[in-house]
């Protein structure tokens, strides 16, 4: 019989859990998509009952319970950093001590706390890193690969290069604590007036807004980038071993002034800024892969940890030729933690076998909760909600492919929840990519987001390389490829005027191309591959909306607005859609138009809308 295996990732950033049945993946969700609390850190016992539940088991039914990273050795770090910095770090040691004696030193006894006491068998704790490297290789297409992984800091690795054969992986070479290009990225996203763990990719999509001025001052005074992609980083000009932000005075100095202040204007100086943490953070991924390749000899290589959601650089390792091609972890961050400690124990403690066919066996990411049409049919009834229901899914695909068409933003709720940070087709929000105004449109009044944020593409698989500089499929949207030179569009001297204007505002709305909502200052795209088997109707309504248009690309963005996790539920979905200039909603087999709806009381809206803190 399979060993039933449940992961946990917990206390740092975007908890989550995920069950393993023998070598099968069968669910995996974050627990911020039940709490409706972004990035929650608490444990996860929401999404541990989802996973329970999926798998048709009980506590008492599993076999083992993994918990992806050592916290014993985490709190040695975290009391040697103090002792080092003392007393300049008190304030921030008396912070973290009450939920490390109360509960991270205790995680055998919360951990069967939150079973109920019923499941009295082994809990095996991973290495951090091990945990992220185990997430990129095992689900991998490959039988062989090198494997990377970068990260803020785990226990005190920040960064590991390892090799993984068959169902067997170990970690060759590490980084230590301080010294961490995620927490340096982090630093730029902190000092750039964006949220840590959270505004990273917007310091990504700034990047192409500027010019790398600042390059040279960050590898000359920041840090000393070694050939082999390591890094050592110059602590004078960083506050995060002991204080409660990232960057302190020296950093200021340096780089002309204070840290932006969130929600202000963004400056030439932050998109400059950008860009030169960009090319830096690209630079060390390219050295680190050289090692990881003349290390291992290996043809592919797999990723995972925050920094390898980094898409931009993603899409320039692959075009690099280091390597034949690459995967990445769709969870790639902590919350995929919780799946690679499953698979470590599966794999490289208990000896089971890879089943390897050429393909991944992520299962498209599709791990978290469905719901079926008669729930709900039952839910907007119960509610008095107007609302179509087409059984018929031609007929269904039609009209969603129709209201695309004709200019109108979709939701779209279909099938099993994603995994990971990124909306994938099951909970989207959908748009005409050739539309002028759809960016600003979706970005100002659906998103409620900063306009110079790009959009992701959609494109059917079979034609990725008629939009796109890609010759392979990106299923999970991890990859940055340029659109095609022929689709692009001559920039008028008004434009190329306007491409100039410090207002930020002025450049995202110049035309570049035939798809100009989801093509991005420097003409790149992140792009999504969708194809019948993972995607399914999602793929079958891309192919109704090239049928009534011709183009097979689409916009995806999150179903959520700022400050929100991405939808979980049909409620949620529901309360998104009516506190939004949505226009449609498809929930299932049932359709619903925003027109069709009572006037949305605004009191109720606001209240809505004040429930997530905007980041």
């Amino acid at each position: 019989m399979d060993k039933q295996i449940l992961g946990i990732s917990a206390y740092y950033h975007d908890s989550a859990a995920a069950l393993v049945a023998g070598t099968r993946i069968v669910a995996a969700a974050q627990e911020e998509r039940f709490t409706r609390i972004k990035h929650d850190f608490n444990f996860p016992r929401q999404a541990m009952d989802f996973c329970l539940r999926e798998g048709g088991i009980r506590a008492e039914d599993l076999d083992y319970v993994v918990f992806y990273d050592k916290p014993l050795q985490k709190f040695d770090r975290l009391l040697e950093t103090y002792l080092a910095f003392a007393p300049a770090g008190l304030r921030s040691f008396m912070m973290a001590m009450p939920l490390w004696l109360k509960t991270k030193l205790h995680l055998p006894r919360e951990i069967r706390k939150s079973l109920d006491g019923k499941f009295t068998k082994r809990i095996v704790f991973t290495g951090h890193h091990e945990s992220h490297a185990a997430s990129a290789f095992f689900p991998s297409p490959y039988d062989e690969a090198a494997i990377i992984t970068l990260d803020g800091v785990g226990e005190w690795d920040t960064a590991s290069i390892g090799h993984g054969r068959g169902n067997r992986m170990e970690l060759l070479r590490t980084l230590h604590f301080p010294h961490s290009l995620g927490l340096l990225y982090s630093a730029f996203t902190y000092f750039t007036g964006f949220r840590v763990n959270s505004g990273e990719y917007k310091l990504m999509g700034l990047a192409p807004y500027g010019e790398p001025k600042y390059a040279d001052v960050i590898l000359d005074k920041l840090i000393d980038l070694k050939p082999d992609g390591s890094l050592a980083m110059d602590m004078r000009y960083f506050n995060y071993c002991q204080g409660l932000t990232m960057t302190n005075r020296e950093f200021e100095r340096l780089f002309g002034g204070p840290a932006r202040s969130p929600e202000s204007a963004i400056t030439q100086r932050e998109m400059d800024l950008a860009a030169s943490i960009q090319v830096v953070t690209e630079e060390a991924v390219l050295r680190m892969a050289k090692t990881a390749r003349a290390l291992t000899g290996s043809r592919h290589l797999c990723l995972a940890g925050g920094v390898a959601l980094n898409c931009v650089a993603n899409g320039k390792l692959l075009r690099s030729g280091i390597f034949d091609d690459i995967w990445i972890q769709p969870a790639a961050g902590d919350a995929g933690g919780a799946l690679g400690a499953a698979l470590f124990v599966s794999h490289q403690l208990l000896d089971q076998p890879r089943q390897n066919n050429g393909r991944d066996s992520q299962r498209g990411s599709l791990l978290g909760p469905k719901f079926s049409s008669e729930e709900i049919r039952t839910f907007l009834d119960r509610e008095k909600v107007k609302y179509h229901h087409f059984p018929n899914e031609p007929e269904l695909l039609e009209r969603t492919a129709k209201a695309m068409v004709d200019g109108l933003v979709v939701g779209w709720f279909q099938g099993r929840m994603e995994f990971g940070p990124r909306a994938l087709g099951s909970r989207s929000i959908l748009g005409d990519a050739r539309s002028e105004s759809m960016q600003a449109t979706m970005n100002l009044r659906i998103k409620y987001r900063e306009s110079f944020r790009p959009f992701a593409p959609c494109v059917l698989r079979e034609d990725v390389g008629e939009y796109f500089d890609l010759d392979r499929e990106s299923p999970y949207m991890l990859l940055v490829a340029d659109v095609r030179k022929e689709l692009r569009c001559p920039l008028t001297p008004e434009q190329q005027r306007l491409m100039k204007d410090p207002d930020l505002r002025k450049r995202v709305n110049v035309r570049r191309s035939t798809l100009p909502a989801i093509t991005h200052v420097d003409m790149s795209a992140r792009v999504q591959t969708v194809d019948e088997e993972r995607h399914g109707r999602y793929w079958r309504l891309m192919r109704e909306f090239k049928r009534q248009t011709g183009c097979g690309v689409i916009i995806n963005t999150s179903f959520n607005i700022r400050g929100e996790p991405i939808v979980g539920t049909p409620q949620d979905a529901h309360r998104c859609f009516l506190a939004t200039d949505m226009d449609v909603l498809v929930l299932e087999d049932c359709v619903l138009y925003k027109a069709e709806q009572p006037q949305t009381d605004q009191s109720a809206r606001k209240k809505y809308m004040d429930n997530f803190k905007l980041d």
